[in-house]
């Protein structure tokens, strides 16, 4: 009685199945899975370093971004230029409240710190359907990709973060009403600031793909300029508090890279009118 074949076996010609392609991003998920799990147990154990050091850190007066403000505020006579020199003061309102926050930021770092794990994976995948000369010219993807990701990452944490922090901690209706932030939301604005600007600043990426599959043309970006200016204003406001200075620290960035995204666009167009 002979085998049955197996439905992950290559067809006749030597091409891979639709189930062998599953069972293929199944392994990459499952190690990707793997990697966020090992950083997040790390992130978790060093529990001390991570909340003192890195996730309320950019309450403190000692925090860089707060010291360089305040060092501008003396020498430009500016007192408002000052921020958070003053912390605010978090409460935990919930039993398990420090215990279930302790898990989720350390989920959070997990994935943060193995997203350029995630993307060599992923890029591991689409790899063998691309020619040989797409290979050649996405090489550097991995790295594109993940710098991008972990600048805005970074770039929210050291800029927008501080100064979201002083403007809704500072921020009174009354001064009948004192501030007294709970820890969880304290953690939920970090976070959405810091992954949302992440995602943000890989406009050129999106901006590639879908200029690669006839989505995008560099003549459509350069005519929307205006829409776009007034969506990057928009998304800025929505993962920014209701100031205008944070606004523009996080509008003007994503305007310059809507700029280079069109000299990227173009240059995918070029490349494909030569092919």
């Amino acid at each position: 009685m002979g085998t049955e074949k197996s439905p992950y076996d290559r067809t006749t010609d030597g091409t891979m199945t639709f189930w062998g392609h599953l069972e293929e991003l199944r392994g990459h998920l499952i190690r990707s899975s793997m990697a966020i799990v090992v950083f997040a147990i790390a992130a978790f154990v060093a529990k001390d370093f991570i909340f003192t050091k890195v996730i309320l850190a950019p309450k403190e007066a000692y925090f860089l971004t707060n010291r360089v403000f305040c060092w501008f505020s003396e020498r430009l006579s500016i007192p408002a230029l000052c921020i958070n020199a003053d912390p605010v003061k978090l409460i935990n309102i919930d039993l398990a409240g420090q215990f279930t926050t302790h898990i989720v930021v350390s989920l959070i770092l997990g994935i943060i710190i193995a997203i350029p794990y995630i993307v060599w994976e992923f890029w591991r995948f689409i790899r063998p359907g691309l020619k040989p000369k797409e290979q050649a010219n996405s090489r550097g993807a991995v790295i594109v990709i993940s710098g991008l990701f972990l600048t805005g990452v970074l770039f929210a944490y050291f800029l927008i973060v501080p100064l979201s922090i002083n403007f809704l901690g500072s921020y009174q209706v009354s001064g009948l009403v004192e501030n007294h932030i709970a820890l969880r939301s304290f953690i939920t604005t970090v976070t959405t600031i810091t992954l949302a600007t992440g995602l943000l600043f890989e406009l050129p990426i999106f901006v590639y793909f879908l200029s690669k599959v006839g989505l995008l043309t560099p003549e459509t970006m350069r005519k929307q300029r205006k829409l776009a200016f007034v969506i990057i204003i928009a998304v800025a406001a929505l993962i920014t508090p209701p100031d205008v200075f944070s606004q523009i620290m996080v509008g003007l960035p994503l305007f310059v890279l809507y700029e280079i995204s069109i000299r990227i666009s173009a240059k995918v167009v070029k490349d494909a009118e030569m092919a």
